[in-house]
Protein backbone atom coordinates (compact mmCIF):
# COMPACT_ATOMS: atom_id res chain seq x y z
CA UNK A 1 0.00 0.00 0.00
CA UNK A 2 1.11 3.20 -1.06
CA UNK A 3 1.29 4.56 2.49
CA UNK A 4 3.88 7.90 3.57
CA UNK A 5 4.62 9.37 6.40
CA UNK A 6 5.03 13.38 5.55
CA UNK A 7 6.47 13.99 8.85
CA UNK A 8 8.22 12.37 11.42
CA UNK A 9 11.18 12.94 13.93
CA UNK A 10 13.43 9.62 13.71
CA UNK A 11 16.21 11.00 15.33
CA UNK A 12 14.49 11.98 18.57
CA UNK A 13 15.84 10.40 21.66
CA UNK A 14 12.69 8.07 22.10
CA UNK A 15 14.55 5.93 18.91
CA UNK A 16 17.67 5.56 20.55
CA UNK A 17 16.91 1.72 21.42
CA UNK A 18 15.55 0.49 18.22
CA UNK A 19 16.22 3.21 15.87
CA UNK A 20 17.46 0.73 12.75
CA UNK A 21 15.03 -1.67 13.60
CA UNK A 22 12.33 0.16 13.70
CA UNK A 23 13.54 2.15 10.22
CA UNK A 24 13.66 -1.32 8.79
CA UNK A 25 10.12 -2.40 9.56
CA UNK A 26 8.46 0.91 8.58
CA UNK A 27 10.43 0.98 4.98
CA UNK A 28 9.24 -2.30 4.43
CA UNK A 29 5.80 -1.92 5.46
CA UNK A 30 5.03 1.49 3.88
CA UNK A 31 6.30 3.82 1.08
CA UNK A 32 8.81 5.96 3.31
CA UNK A 33 8.98 9.20 5.15
CA UNK A 34 10.38 12.46 5.76
CA UNK A 35 12.39 12.78 8.89
CA UNK A 36 11.77 16.73 9.85
CA UNK A 37 14.69 18.95 11.50
CA UNK A 38 13.39 21.82 14.11
CA UNK A 39 16.61 22.79 15.54
CA UNK A 40 20.25 22.77 13.61
CA UNK A 41 21.19 19.71 15.85
CA UNK A 42 17.90 17.77 14.90
CA UNK A 43 18.20 18.93 11.29
CA UNK A 44 22.02 17.48 10.81
CA UNK A 45 20.79 14.55 12.51
CA UNK A 46 17.71 14.33 9.80
CA UNK A 47 20.24 14.29 6.79
CA UNK A 48 22.06 11.81 8.08
CA UNK A 49 19.08 9.54 8.05
CA UNK A 50 17.77 10.34 4.99
CA UNK A 51 21.36 9.72 3.00
CA UNK A 52 21.86 6.49 4.43
CA UNK A 53 18.27 4.95 3.98
CA UNK A 54 16.26 4.47 0.13
CA UNK A 55 12.73 6.33 0.91
CA UNK A 56 13.85 8.46 3.86
CA UNK A 57 13.80 12.27 3.03
CA UNK A 58 14.50 15.27 5.38
CA UNK A 59 13.76 18.71 6.17
CA UNK A 60 16.07 21.56 7.95
CA UNK A 61 15.31 24.40 9.80
CA UNK A 62 14.75 26.10 12.74
CA UNK A 63 10.95 25.46 14.79
CA UNK A 64 9.79 28.68 16.96
CA UNK A 65 10.38 26.10 19.82
CA UNK A 66 14.17 25.54 19.64
CA UNK A 67 15.21 29.39 18.27
CA UNK A 68 18.42 29.74 20.63
CA UNK A 69 17.91 33.10 23.58
CA UNK A 70 19.89 35.04 22.07
CA UNK A 71 19.28 37.13 18.60
CA UNK A 72 23.12 36.27 18.02
CA UNK A 73 22.86 32.86 18.37
CA UNK A 74 19.81 32.92 16.35
CA UNK A 75 21.16 34.45 13.52
CA UNK A 76 24.23 31.93 13.87
CA UNK A 77 21.86 28.68 13.77
CA UNK A 78 20.12 30.03 10.82
CA UNK A 79 23.34 30.47 8.37
CA UNK A 80 24.13 27.37 9.47
CA UNK A 81 21.10 25.53 8.44
CA UNK A 82 21.57 27.26 4.92
CA UNK A 83 25.12 25.74 4.98
CA UNK A 84 23.91 22.45 5.73
CA UNK A 85 21.68 22.31 2.94
CA UNK A 86 23.87 24.07 0.22
CA UNK A 87 26.37 21.41 1.06
CA UNK A 88 24.03 18.24 0.97
CA UNK A 89 21.24 19.70 -1.68
CA UNK A 90 22.49 17.92 -4.59
CA UNK A 91 21.67 14.36 -2.92
CA UNK A 92 18.26 14.85 -3.53
CA UNK A 93 17.46 13.63 -0.08
CA UNK A 94 16.38 17.52 1.98
CA UNK A 95 12.87 18.32 0.37
CA UNK A 96 11.87 21.60 2.58
CA UNK A 97 12.76 23.88 4.62
CA UNK A 98 11.23 23.19 8.48
CA UNK A 99 10.01 23.30 10.42
CA UNK A 100 9.72 26.56 10.66
CA UNK A 101 6.46 29.11 11.85
CA UNK A 102 5.38 30.93 14.72
CA UNK A 103 4.28 29.35 18.42
CA UNK A 104 2.68 31.46 21.38
CA UNK A 105 1.69 28.42 22.93
CA UNK A 106 4.82 28.61 24.79
CA UNK A 107 6.02 31.98 24.62
CA UNK A 108 4.57 34.71 25.58
CA UNK A 109 7.44 37.33 25.84
CA UNK A 110 6.15 39.65 23.11
CA UNK A 111 10.18 40.43 22.19
CA UNK A 112 10.59 36.52 22.16
CA UNK A 113 7.74 36.07 19.36
CA UNK A 114 9.52 38.94 17.89
CA UNK A 115 12.01 36.88 17.41
CA UNK A 116 9.99 34.30 16.06
CA UNK A 117 8.79 35.92 13.25
CA UNK A 118 12.41 36.84 12.31
CA UNK A 119 13.38 33.75 11.91
CA UNK A 120 10.29 32.49 10.01
CA UNK A 121 10.61 35.29 7.45
CA UNK A 122 14.57 34.88 7.17
CA UNK A 123 13.95 31.13 6.45
CA UNK A 124 11.62 31.64 4.03
CA UNK A 125 13.87 33.64 1.74
CA UNK A 126 16.10 30.71 1.99
CA UNK A 127 13.71 28.28 1.05
CA UNK A 128 12.86 30.85 -2.03
CA UNK A 129 16.86 31.23 -2.72
CA UNK A 130 17.01 27.50 -2.58
CA UNK A 131 13.85 27.01 -4.77
CA UNK A 132 12.76 24.69 -1.74
CA UNK A 133 8.59 24.58 -0.26
CA UNK A 134 8.43 24.92 3.57
CA UNK A 135 7.12 23.10 6.12
CA UNK A 136 5.16 25.39 8.62
CA UNK A 137 4.63 25.12 12.33
CA UNK A 138 2.01 27.56 13.37
CA UNK A 139 -0.19 27.36 17.06
CA UNK A 140 -2.39 30.16 18.39
CA UNK A 141 -0.81 32.53 16.21
CA UNK A 142 -3.09 32.08 12.81
CA UNK A 143 -3.51 35.73 12.40
CA UNK A 144 0.23 36.77 12.35
CA UNK A 145 1.49 33.18 10.39
CA UNK A 146 -1.25 34.16 7.60
CA UNK A 147 0.41 37.75 7.61
CA UNK A 148 4.26 36.51 7.36
CA UNK A 149 3.05 34.42 4.40
CA UNK A 150 1.13 37.19 2.41
CA UNK A 151 3.78 39.34 2.81
CA UNK A 152 6.47 37.58 1.79
CA UNK A 153 5.14 34.79 -0.45
CA UNK A 154 7.07 31.43 -0.52
CA UNK A 155 7.94 30.12 -4.61
CA UNK A 156 7.36 26.54 -3.90
CA UNK A 157 4.88 26.48 -1.47
CA UNK A 158 4.47 23.83 0.42
CA UNK A 159 2.61 22.70 3.85
CA UNK A 160 1.05 22.77 6.66
CA UNK A 161 2.08 20.36 9.41
CA UNK A 162 0.09 18.79 11.94
CA UNK A 163 -2.15 21.55 10.62
CA UNK A 164 -4.34 23.13 13.64
CA UNK A 165 -8.04 22.36 13.24
CA UNK A 166 -8.88 25.77 12.64
CA UNK A 167 -11.46 26.85 9.61
CA UNK A 168 -9.83 30.52 8.83
CA UNK A 169 -6.65 28.83 8.75
CA UNK A 170 -7.24 25.67 6.64
CA UNK A 171 -9.03 28.32 4.02
CA UNK A 172 -6.35 30.90 3.89
CA UNK A 173 -3.68 28.12 3.32
CA UNK A 174 -5.78 26.93 0.59
CA UNK A 175 -6.20 30.37 -0.81
CA UNK A 176 -2.66 30.65 -0.68
CA UNK A 177 -1.62 27.26 -2.51
CA UNK A 178 -0.51 24.99 0.43
CA UNK A 179 -1.12 21.68 1.01
CA UNK A 180 -2.64 20.70 4.78
CA UNK A 181 -1.61 17.86 6.56
CA UNK A 182 -3.31 15.81 8.98
CA UNK A 183 -2.22 13.94 11.94
CA UNK A 184 -3.03 11.93 15.11
CA UNK A 185 -5.37 14.51 16.82
CA UNK A 186 -8.02 14.52 13.78
CA UNK A 187 -8.79 10.68 15.22
CA UNK A 188 -9.12 11.72 18.82
CA UNK A 189 -12.64 11.61 20.16
CA UNK A 190 -12.88 14.91 21.63
CA UNK A 191 -11.65 16.95 17.97
CA UNK A 192 -15.05 18.56 17.75
CA UNK A 193 -14.58 19.73 13.94
CA UNK A 194 -12.47 17.80 12.75
CA UNK A 195 -14.67 16.09 10.08
CA UNK A 196 -15.43 19.73 8.89
CA UNK A 197 -11.91 20.56 8.71
CA UNK A 198 -11.02 17.22 6.52
CA UNK A 199 -13.69 17.57 4.29
CA UNK A 200 -12.78 21.92 3.30
CA UNK A 201 -9.50 20.23 1.89
CA UNK A 202 -9.41 19.19 -1.59
CA UNK A 203 -8.48 15.73 -2.09
CA UNK A 204 -4.97 16.72 -3.93
CA UNK A 205 -4.16 18.92 -1.42
CA UNK A 206 -4.07 16.67 1.62
CA UNK A 207 -1.39 15.17 3.70
CA UNK A 208 -0.97 12.62 6.06
CA UNK A 209 1.63 12.27 8.95
CA UNK A 210 2.26 11.31 12.21
CA UNK A 211 4.74 13.60 13.80
CA UNK A 212 6.54 10.95 15.77
CA UNK A 213 7.06 9.83 18.59
CA UNK A 214 4.43 12.41 19.86
CA UNK A 215 0.34 12.72 19.18
CA UNK A 216 -0.37 9.00 18.50
CA UNK A 217 -3.32 8.53 16.99
CA UNK A 218 -6.59 6.44 18.53
CA UNK A 219 -6.23 3.42 19.21
CA UNK A 220 -2.76 3.53 19.89
CA UNK A 221 -3.03 6.96 21.81
CA UNK A 222 -0.77 7.79 24.84
CA UNK A 223 1.87 5.03 23.46
CA UNK A 224 5.22 6.04 21.21
CA UNK A 225 4.31 7.43 17.97
CA UNK A 226 6.01 5.98 14.93
CA UNK A 227 5.04 6.12 10.75
CA UNK A 228 3.27 3.16 10.48
CA UNK A 229 0.96 4.70 12.94
CA UNK A 230 0.13 6.60 9.70
CA UNK A 231 -2.35 4.56 8.52
CA UNK A 232 -5.09 5.50 11.26
CA UNK A 233 -5.11 9.18 9.91
CA UNK A 234 -5.71 7.98 6.59
CA UNK A 235 -8.62 5.35 8.02
CA UNK A 236 -10.20 8.57 9.59
CA UNK A 237 -9.89 10.42 6.40
CA UNK A 238 -10.84 7.67 4.23
CA UNK A 239 -13.72 7.16 6.58
CA UNK A 240 -14.75 11.56 6.59
CA UNK A 241 -14.05 11.40 2.72
CA UNK A 242 -16.10 8.25 1.98
CA UNK A 243 -13.08 6.52 0.50
CA UNK A 244 -10.85 3.50 0.88
CA UNK A 245 -8.00 2.80 2.51
CA UNK A 246 -5.87 2.49 -0.51
CA UNK A 247 -7.64 5.27 -2.20
CA UNK A 248 -6.39 7.83 0.42
CA UNK A 249 -3.06 6.14 0.16
CA UNK A 250 -2.83 6.88 -3.37
CA UNK A 251 -3.64 10.44 -3.13
CA UNK A 252 -1.60 11.31 -0.48
CA UNK A 253 1.09 9.63 -1.79
CA UNK A 254 0.65 11.19 -4.95
CA UNK A 255 0.61 14.37 -3.39
CA UNK A 256 3.68 14.20 -0.93
CA UNK A 257 5.72 13.80 -4.57
CA UNK A 258 4.02 16.64 -6.11
CA UNK A 259 4.51 18.87 -2.62
CA UNK A 260 7.91 18.46 -2.02
CA UNK A 261 9.34 17.44 -5.90
CA UNK A 262 11.23 13.95 -5.18
CA UNK A 263 11.81 11.28 -6.51
CA UNK A 264 13.25 13.18 -9.34
CA UNK A 265 16.42 11.58 -9.58
CA UNK A 266 16.92 8.02 -7.74
CA UNK A 267 19.42 8.08 -5.34
CA UNK A 268 22.60 5.71 -5.60
CA UNK A 269 24.10 3.97 -2.54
Amino acid sequence: MNLFDSHAHLDDEKFDNDRETIIDEILTEMKGFITAGYSLQASREAVKLSKKYNDVYSTCGISPNDIPQSENEMWKSIDEIYKLVKENIDTEKIVAIGEIGLDYYWEKDLDRRDLQKKAFVRQIEIANELNLPIVIHTREAVMDTLEILKNNPVKRKGVFHCCPLNRELVKEALKLGFYISFAGPVTFKNSKNADEIINMVPNDKILIETDSPYLAPEPVRGTRNNPMNVKYVAMKIASVKSLSLEEVADITYENVKKCFDFFKVPVQH
